[in-house]
């Protein structure tokens, strides 16, 4: 098997998710991934440290790509706005050959609970990230820690959105528009509920169908 390939990490990464959807996560091994790919054990771990790396590797690209975008934003923009800035400096990362890969990780880790607590520590990774962004532009502790987990609530929102879409819908304006909903949303908290969708009254049980 090749040693070196221009493309292994592309190669390796394609072959565990693939692995992982038909076999599961605990049953597929390295090997498995490396023999899948055409490579061997040790271009493996030259590319991840583990195979839930190839989960959540590029989480760290991600937590770079947010705080990338809120300091770029403009100085006078409001955190919202620096929010929306993040989003749109995403795209690197979330191009439309991530889609699939994207749909097939959701899978894989919706279906285990140890990948999803490894999940949780990365977010927390990347919700520090923002936070720390937004207060080094000045930004409050608590708006900026608000800010953060709105930020990964919206993205949630938007992959979730992205995977199910039917045509190439490129991910930033999925993940703005994601962010406006909860804005929406959380301007309404203290407002009366909302009617159902047959019109009546919040606080009349609907008639049984």
């Amino acid at each position: 098997m090749s040693r070196w390939a221009p493309d292994a990490r592309e190669r390796l990464e394609s072959a565990a998710l693939d692995l992982f959807v038909e076999n599961g996560f605990e049953e597929t091994t390295v090997a498995h991934i490396a023999d899948r790919a055409g490579l061997n054990r040790a271009t493996f771990f030259r590319h991840f440290a583990d195979k839930r790396e190839v989960l959540f590797g590029g989480e760290d690209v991600l937590a770079g790509l947010f705080a990338e975008g809120i300091r770029a934003a403009a100085t006078e923009a409001t955190p919202a706005q620096c929010l929306q800035a993040a989003f749109a400096a995403t795209g690197a990362a979330m191009t439309p050959q991530q889609r699939a890969k994207a749909a097939k990780r959701m899978q894989v880790v919706a279906a285990n609970s140890d990948l999803q607590e490894r999940g949780l520590l990365k977010h927390a990774r990347i919700a520090a990230a923002i936070s720390t962004a937004l207060r080094d532009r000045g930004t409050d502790e608590l708006t900026a820690r608000l800010s953060a987990h709105v930020a990964l609530l919206a993205f949630a929102i938007a992959i979730e959105r992205w995977t199910k879409a039917e045509d190439d819908q490129p991910f930033p304006p999925l993940a703005q528009a994601a962010l406006g909903d909860l804005q929406a949303r959380a301007a309404e908290l203290g407002a009366q509920p909302r009617p159902d969708k047959r019109g009546a009254d919040p606080e009349t049980p609907s008639a049984p169908v």
